[in-house]
């Protein structure tokens, strides 16, 4: 039956920027879904974790600052010690920094990049290392954004660090493949999060927004939760090095 393709049980997810936004939603998707979860955060320790364990799920929360590529061994290892294997990486942390391109600054520049690629690419490369060493394969979700399809105004680092989030995941998928891990990422658009706060409390910006938005609404962390699951789960087994769009129709229009 189509439906158990779905069915995530005795799998382990790590979801990074996993306490608060879409990190949030989609890791408590996965475990809905039956997985495990290994939540990753920095500052704010993650309030969905009783809501995970109340689904009898496991969960175990490492704090760890992605803005260097320290802590990336250590997440693995904690989390295999914990639960004994790794099925599934979610690379959902990521920061922005906001000012004209004539004045960003080498710090946001790097900042930005760190975080959004850097770490991205050495725990997707830690983790494809564990799953090999299982020999049962595995999937790694990357999360882009729609500027990794379009160019924007005032976030140049956000947009170069997105575009090669969809770049490396297209040929993480073409290298990984034959090892039976499953390299994929999703694009959100407009989401209602802490990084669009400023956006959200600005009346104008945000009336033009959802003037364009066909879907009239800004996205929510529970939108993420569907297409997770689906690029975790063997029912995207067949697809590789794809970046699908969660924007409420923006691309689109």
């Amino acid at each position: 039956m189509i439906l158990e393709q779905f069915d995530l049980s005795g799998k382990v997810a790590i979801v990074t920027g996993s306490s608060t936004g879409l990190g949030a939603g989609m890791a408590l998707g996965l475990a809905e879904a039956g997985a495990d979860i290994v939540g990753v955060y920095n500052h704010d320790a993650p309030d969905n974790a009783t809501q995970i364990e109340g689904l009898g799920r496991r969960f175990l929360g490492i704090q760890a600052d992605l803005s260097t590529t320290g802590p990336v061994a250590g997440i693995l290892t904690k989390a295999v010690e914990a639960f004994g294997q790794v099925d599934i990486l979610v690379n959902n942390a990521g920061i922005i920094r906001r000012e004209k391109a004539l004045d960003f600054s080498e710090e946001n520049w790097d900042d930005v990049m760190n975080v959004n690629l850097k770490s991205l690419f050495f725990l997707s490369q830690a983790a494809a290392r564990q799953f090999v060493k299982q020999g049962s394969g595995g999937k790694i979700i990357n999360i882009a954004s729609m500027l990794s399809f379009q160019g924007g105004i005032l976030v140049p680092s956000y947009t170069a660090s997105k575009s090669g989030v969809l770049g490396l995941t297209r040929l993480l998928a073409c290298e990984w493949a034959p090892h039976g891990i499953n390299v994929n990422a999703i694009a959100p658009g407009y989401m209602a999060t802490r990084n669009t706060q400023p956006i959200q409390d600005d009346p104008v910006r945000n009336e033009q927004i959802l003037a364009r938005l066909p879907a009239g609404r800004w996205g929510k962390p529970e939108d993420m939760k569907g297409v997770v699951v689906f690029l975790a789960s063997d029912a995207s087994a067949y697809m590789q090095g794809h970046t699908i769009a969660v924007d409420g129709g923006w691309l689109a229009r």
